[in-house]
């Protein structure tokens, strides 16, 4: 019935539709093995995409030539650019998605790639053989051969829901959990252990008060996510998401049922997010606080499901609606299905490569939340990463990979496997210690070229890079060139409680000032003599704003480029597989355990494994160089 494939992925979640069609798309023929083909990029937590850091790695994810960004982009809402007071290596773009059409989208694209094959089943078991993954048996029975494997099981891999003192095998409300896999990698000498995350309740939009809500309008300048396509939202056709919250009652009400939740009671073993805690573990760890911020967030464009964001629970139905009904706004709200929460397997990713094949089993790949991932976009990442790196090994190519200078995406991927996590991990800038190189205006110049050399990005993306790459540079030379008179901008300046121009200045000069900006000085047309109005008018409002940012950051983007140039260094050398750390009797206990376990390719990845310090590096760097 089926014939050898070069890749299998198992799951058509987030991680698992990159990783297919980025094999597929390389030139691998592809089975995505999915346990219903009615959720294929299931959107299973909040309708959104993007955000603090995560709207940078939805870029990365589109400048390699991945799909996360387009399907944003088509099927998006609200358009948010988050951050926007602070400098542009914070600016976060973030979209409000019809969580229907997102995945209808997802499905036609993965259904346009010739080499992908689906089949709906769940995958019990892998083939292996000679210590190499070579198949996947399934609950059919079937076994299916293939060269290389990517496991991408989300939350399904033995998972339980819990709703009160209730709890049911589970990968996601209504549907299966995944079971045997675990088991069978133990076996095989993998550690795995236990996480937990959680989702709120969804209720009826028509049965809510808005004139008790804060709204919230989407940007009146939508950008899109794709560096390739512009987005079809119009600024003035947005769903609006609107803002309540919690107060004394409602807390009062939620403690009610605390002897009942099964995370205080101890019926969860794993470990929930930090950064997203349920509304019962923000009572219990803010007890200080009054209040808790909620958002109410449209599901779609043509639905009244409405998903209330920060409500995140697992206390018993009857307590969840009584608390809800004492929000302001939500005093007559109709539930439509209570929240849960769902503890699931997860492998500790200090088992992994950097490509994110197991160091245990040859071709076989992790991606997404059984590395210990929260969220779409960081699972999003791992899986075309997974996808890439399946394609290069069986064609015998060196693995793709990206170092922490270079994306978010190896930002994510280094801390995995250098520093494993013991909670969901999620993204944020700060984890970045590059992030002014690291902009989401910037990820098509950062890696769309790299991915084209690898056969992924495709040559309109290569064309399209190559044009902006051009009119960058005619732009910087234009704003170093274009001399401004006094006459010109003194209004302006005014206006912005700069101080007026005594002699003409060149435009990059006065890019300088704070409070000053490029989209601002275009906007002055009766001010601006007709040579300068020429001059600006030639570009698009991105490529100006990018030669802005290089000049305004041009003094931090260089210390920056000189950081990562040192501590490439110690990336350029690279420490046998083979090396022999028992004999080095100067290393700490810890270093010498964390070395032999994680095995790090070179003296920039020991240096950051967590427990290791500076001397154990010094010392191996003495002992390489001898």
């Amino acid at each position: 019935m089926f014939s050898t494939y070069d890749v299998i992925v198992v799951g058509a979640g987030h991680a698992g539709c990159e990783a297919a069609a980025a094999a597929a798309n390389m030139g691998s023929r592809v089975l995505l093995i999915t346990m219903n083909m009615q959720t294929i990029a299931q959107m299973s937590c909040n309708p959104a995409m993007g955000g603090i850091a995560k709207g940078h790695i939805i870029k990365e994810i589109d400048a390699l030539g991945g799909y996360s960004g387009i399907v944003t982009d088509k099927s998006a809402i609200q358009f948010r650019m988050l951050n926007k007071s602070k400098g542009p290596a914070m600016w976060s773009p973030r979209a409000q998605n019809d969580r229907m059409l997102f995945s209808a989208t997802w499905r036609e694209i993965l259904e346009s790639i010739p080499n992908i094959d689906f089949y709906q089943d769940a995958v019990m078991e892998i083939i292996v053989e000679k210590n190499q993954a070579v198949g996947v048996v399934t609950r059919m029975g079937h076994h299916i051969r293939a060269k290389a494997i990517v496991l991408t099981n989300g939350t399904f891999l033995n998972g339980i829901i819990h709703v009160g003192e209730k709890k049911f095998s589970g990968g996601r409300v209504a549907e299966k959990a995944s079971t045997g896999i675990t088991e069978q990698l133990t076996n095989l000498g993998f550690e795995s252990s236990r996480l937990k995350t959680g989702t709120p309740p969804r209720v009826d939009g028509r049965s809510l008060n808005y004139n008790k809500l804060e709204e919230q309008k989407g940007d009146e300048e939508v950008k899109s996510f794709s560096y390739l396509y512009p987005t079809p939202l119009k600024p003035n056709a947005q769903k609006s998401c609107f803002i309540t919250y919690t107060n004394k009652d409602v807390h009062d009400m939620l403690r009610t049922g605390f002897d009942k939740s099964p995370m205080y009671q101890g019926r969860i073993q794993g470990t929930g997010p930090r950064y997203c805690p349920s509304i019962e573990d923000k009572i219990n760890r803010f007890a200080d606080r009054d209040r808790h911020q909620i958002f109410v967030e449209p599901e779609g464009w043509n639905t009244v499901e409405i998903y209330v964001n920060g409500f995140s629970t697992s206390l018993p139905e009857d307590v969840q609606i009584a608390a809800l009904r004492m929000v302001p706004g939500f005093e007559n709200c109709k539930m439509f299905r209570p929240g849960y929460a769902i503890e699931y397997d997860y492998f500790p990713p200090t088992q992994l490569k950097f490509s994110l094949e197991t160091k245990h089993i040859e071709n076989l790949f992790f991606a997404g939340q059984i590395n210990g991932t929260t969220g779409y976009e960081e699972a999003a990442c791992q899986g075309i990463m997974a996808g890439i790196n399946a394609h290069l090994k069986i064609n015998e190519k060196a693995p793709f990979i990206l170092q922490r200078s270079e994306a978010y995406i190896g930002v994510l991927i280094d801390d995995l496997i250098n520093k494993g996590t013991e909670e969901p991990y999620r993204m944020f800038t700060s984890r970045a210690e590059f992030r002014t190189l690291l902009r989401q205006d910037n990820a098509d110049l950062r890696l769309t070229e790299k991915s084209f050399q690898i056969g992924l990005a495709s040559s309109l993306r290569m064309e399209t890079l190559q044009q902006k790459q051009n009119d960058l540079e005619k732009a910087m030379t234009t704003l170093k060139t274009t001399t401004i008179e006094p006459d010109e901008i003194n209004n302006y300046l005014e206006s912005v409680y700069s101080s007026p121009l005594v002699n003409k200045q060149k435009l990059s000069q006065l890019l300088l000032r704070p409070g000053v900006d490029i989209k601002s000085i275009r906007a002055q047309k009766n001010c601006l003599h007709q040579q300068t109005e020429i001059s600006l008018n030639i570009f698009k409002d991105e490529v100006l704003e990018q030669a802005e940012v290089q000049i305004k950051y041009d003094t931090y983007i260089t210390k920056e480029r000189e950081l990562v140039k040192k501590m490439s260094e110690l990336e350029n050398l690279i420490i046998p597989d083979n090396f022999n750390y028992e004999k080095l009797v100067s290393l700490s206990n810890e270093a010498r355990q964390k070395f032999i376990k994680i095995k790090p390719h070179t003296l920039g990845q020991a240096s950051r494994i967590s427990g290791v310090s500076p001397s154990d590096v010094q010392i191996l760097m003495v002992y390489m160089g001898r």
